[in-house]
């Protein structure tokens, strides 16, 4: 199975603050598990981006797989939002972010599982 990462779990591994996050990343990074990562994460790192930041982001997108984002992805996404938004306050990103992980069967890492009460979706890891 490959791995999708939120947002945030990124953040985490830029930032090198957690070392919780630095070690699962360590491990995953080195597993051979297929990576994967949004559109919408790649989108959301690089608008909060400082320029001193942009070559250390550019090294780590680098290596990881970009998950397509199609008209599946899409249709997936507005199910989710009409089915969660309401009772759960979903927001387009993380139904994009969501619908990904199902589309490509991806286990998805993120450290707010609450952003994703999605059926059928898997988590990597989810921190206490």
């Amino acid at each position: 199975m490959s791995v999708l990462l939120d947002s945030d779990v990124v953040i985490e591994v830029l930032r090198a603050r957690d070392q919780g996050i630095l070690s699962l990343w360590s491990t995953l990074a080195g597993s051979g598990t297929p990576i994967l990562v949004s559109p919408v994460t790649i989108a959301e790192i690089w608008a909060g981006a400082r320029a001193s930041e942009h070559p250390a982001i550019s090294r780590f997108f680098g290596p990881l797989t970009c998950a397509p984002a199609d008209h599946v992805t899409g249709q997936l996404a507005g199910e989710i939002l009409r089915k969660y938004s309401k009772s759960h306050g979903v927001e387009i990103a993380d139904a994009l972010i969501a619908a990904a992980a199902v589309q490509h069967k991806a286990a998805l890492w993120t450290r707010n599982r609450k952003h994703y009460p999605t059926e059928g979706l898997t988590f990597y890891f989810v921190r206490q």
